[in-house]
């Protein structure tokens, strides 16, 4: 227990303890905080505690206005400050709790705080990696037979991102602009985005010390460059997707903006939650190989979609409830993969699941799953439907673990959609 109070319902118990990046009005300097209940503890005012053997000598990585010096450390560092927080957290433990001057300048209401990206991102890589997802696609465009490529069971399939459109959630969205063809007997046009605007309901992680180019990560060494997880909301434009993607695959129509909640999850906070891995059959090549266990039971709640009816009012309805345990494939398949050729990775990459699909209809992770294409519409309150999105609506994506009546949450990743800019 903490002497911070927690609710039950809270994301933020001293089991979890995530990272994050935050300002306020009275101090706009961006800063680490970590989460416990409603409040953020600020790491710069409380750096000297810590002391041990790892960190004793890295206290300032605690000043740094993003997670990258931190998340460089490594595992040592990394389980020595989550024992240190655990430690000063405590209620049992005076050090913090009975400084009534250090707690009024360690501790800022979540309220009252501006949230920011946990790291400046140098690369962003998007996965494929949930095979209910990727069957489904398959089947709308390809059939049943061939739905899913001859490669997909055989390596995580993965596409590079852009990461100077990664925002933190709250972050409105713009629907984008780009080439589109409707009509196959036709030109391709240039405007807006227009029906077929998409979410994807996703997990990624940030990687945590370097490695030099030519050097892979090989697979019993991958735990230690996982930092940490986060929501994600891969907003996809459908229309411009489709006339794009071949060959080279995704481009503009996910590059205008893709969203990540701000706290990071430690992946020991993640540990209580595993479960056996997803049966793969065939069995992977040797260097993608792994018995121990690395899914997690992360309750993807909800993805609410809040419209706005003809009085003004926000209306939410739940359109979708999945879970991470249905990645076919392993965040450390993903990072043993990804630089199986010898590509380095830095401090802050983001690595993310691809769309997280269920077997359910209601467990689908993106809207061109759960409208079939657009030949279902979903029923939202008072008999508004959607197919995909339009302007004005704003998506919220929550997620948590939960065990002996524990919550380990990731709090929200939301977004609203803007209009799209006139370009004609």
């Amino acid at each position: 227990m903490s002497f911070i109070y927690v609710s039950p319902e809270s994301h933020f118990p001293i089991q979890n303890l995530p990272y994050g990046i935050f300002s306020t009005d009275a101090n706009p300097r961006h800063r680490i905080g970590v989460a416990i209940g409603d409040q953020i503890l600020d790491l710069s005012v409380v750096k000297s505690l810590f002391t041990g053997a790892v960190l004793q000598n890295q206290q300032d990585v605690f000043d740094q206005p993003t997670l990258n010096g931190f998340m460089g450390l490594g595992r040592a560092a990394w389980k020595e400050a989550r024992a240190t927080l655990q430690k000063i957290l405590s209620s049992n433990e005076p050090l913090l709790k009975d400084n009534a001057d250090l707690r009024s300048r360690a501790f800022v209401d979540q309220g009252q705080a501006t949230m920011h990206l946990p790291a400046n991102i140098g690369d962003y890589t998007d996965f494929y990696s949930s095979k209910n997802h990727a069957y489904n696609v398959g089947v709308m465009f390809r059939g049943p037979e061939n739905a899913l490529m001859p490669n997909w069971t055989h390596l995580p399939v993965g596409y590079h991102g852009r990461a100077s459109s990664v925002v933190v959630s709250g972050t409105p969205i713009r629907r984008p602009n780009g080439q589109t063809r409707t009509d196959e007997s036709q030109p391709p046009t240039f405007g807006k985005c227009k029906l077929l605007l998409d979410i994807e309901l996703e997990m990624a992680f940030f990687t945590g010390p370097a490695t030099k180019l030519g050097e892979p990560i090989p697979i019993d060494k991958a735990e230690d460059h996982i930092f940490g997880m986060v929501l994600m909301n891969d907003w996809s434009a459908r229309d411009i997707q489709k006339w794009e993607y071949v060959p080279l695959g995704p481009f503009l129509g996910k590059n205008f903006g893709t969203t990540i909640s701000p706290w990071v999850v430690t992946m020991d906070a993640l540990k209580p939650f595993s479960v056996p891995n997803q049966n793969q059959d065939p069995k992977p090549l040797p260097y993608l190989c792994h018995e121990d266990p690395y899914c997690f039971d992360i309750q993807l709640g909800s993805i609410e979609l809040i419209y706005i009816n003809s009085d003004g009012l926000s209306k939410p309805s739940t359109i979708c409830k999945s879970n991470f345990k249905y990645m076919y494939w392993t965040m450390k398949q993903q990072l043993a993969h990804h630089t199986v050729t010898g590509c380095n990775i830095n401090p802050g990459d983001l690595l993310a699941s691809g769309t997280i699909s269920g077997e359910t209809e209601d467990s689908y992770g993106s809207l061109l799953e759960l409208c079939w294409k657009g030949t279902k519409p979903i029923k939202l309150d008072n008999d508004i439907t959607r197919k995909f999105l339009q302007d004005g609506d704003e998506v919220i994506m929550t997620g948590y673990c939960e065990k002996d009546g524990c919550r380990v949450g990731f709090g929200t990743c939301t977004g609203k959609i803007l209009p799209a800019l006139d370009l004609s």
